[in-house]
């Protein structure tokens, strides 16, 4: 647990010296990389598998009819 809390002070010391030496934007820039190859390193190794995340985002197809339902007729008026 002390590894992963050094590890987020020097990340977060790594992103204010970023944000100050270039400007934010470059800084979000690198969190959103490093994010980004993160996922894919974790996906590679079997950490996060693509098809279980796409079942858990998906709705839930058989709670929706296959066809869209017809409104009842209405009687007709003489």
């Amino acid at each position: 647990m002390n590894d992963n809390r050094r590890f987020a002070a020097a990340a977060g010391f790594a992103f204010a010296a970023a944000w100050i030496g270039f400007n934010l934007g470059y800084a979000l820039l690198c969190v959103i990389g490093a994010l980004v190859f993160y996922a894919a390193a974790s996906v590679l190794e079997g950490d996060i598998d693509l098809g279980e995340l796409q079942d858990r985002l998906a709705p839930d197809r058989e709670s929706y009819p296959s066809t869209p339902a017809r409104p009842p007729r209405r009687a007709r008026v003489q």
